[in-house]
């Protein structure tokens, strides 16, 4: 009997009860029932934005929490982030034919030399929990490749990661450049990974410093809505 009391019915929840379901079976990493939950809501008549902030973007925000608080690990948060990524797939073109508003926007990638990716993953995936666009560049990016998919993508966070004392230089570089090409006033720029500290985030002239991928979200978040706030400002 036990297991049949435990067999959850998504369909049989109502709205509240099936999003309180969504922010457990998120936090536990259940993929399947994600999208299982968010195609019931669509059918509901829910819209694909409203899916996205309430039950998505609501449940990852306890999972960020909690990574930060120490209650969970990489391997769970993984785990709901990936669950969260198969929720977005279903969504992500919906919200793009009725165009809902975003969070805001980041290009993310590894710098030149360093092929450590599993921090910057998890910062993607977080991002885009929380509603952001992510474009990710990967590993081992020259300055070259951030500036061009700063001029193709336009977005509003460049964060880049290093987990090398030796390539950590490397985002002195980028940020150098971007001085040069009159460019740098015009994104936020988040640095993360493990050698690094608040005082070398300071030292290369980036806007933030984020030890963990829960504190990069909601860094991200203030500067973004600063940023917009001093757009409405000035027109």
């Amino acid at each position: 009997m036990s297991e049949e009391e435990d067999d959850i019915i998504l369909s049989e929840l109502d709205d509240d009860e099936l999003v309180q379901q969504m922010f457990d079976d998120l936090y536990d990493g259940l993929k399947d029932e994600i999208e299982e939950s968010v195609n019931i809501l669509l059918e509901r008549g829910w819209a694909p934005y409203r899916i996205l902030t309430e039950a998505l973007v609501g449940g990852m925000t306890i999972v960020g929490q909690d990574f930060r608080d120490g209650i969970l690990f990489v391997p769970e948060v993984l785990l709901a982030a990936n669950a969260m990524k198969g929720g977005m797939s279903i969504l992500k073109p919906l919200l793009v034919e009725t165009g809902a508003p975003r969070m805001g926007s980041m290009v993310i990638g590894t710098v030149k030399g360093d092929i450590h990716d599993i921090g910057k993953n998890l910062v993607g995936m977080m991002m885009e929990g929380a509603g952001f666009e992510v474009v990710d560049l990967g590993i081992n990016n020259p300055v070259e490749g951030y500036l061009e998919a700063l001029q193709e993508h336009k977005p509003d966070i460049l964060g880049m990661s290093a987990l090398l004392t030796t390539t950590m230089p490397y985002m002195k570089v980028v940020i150098d450049t971007m001085i040069e090409q009159g460019l740098r006033d015009d994104y936020i720029v988040l640095v993360g990974g493990a050698p690094l500290n608040e005082e070398f985030g300071k030292a290369i002239g980036a806007d933030a410093y984020c030890r963990d991928a829960a504190v990069a979200v909601e860094t991200a978040k203030s500067f973004v809505a600063r940023k917009h706030n001093q757009g409405v400002a000035t027109v």
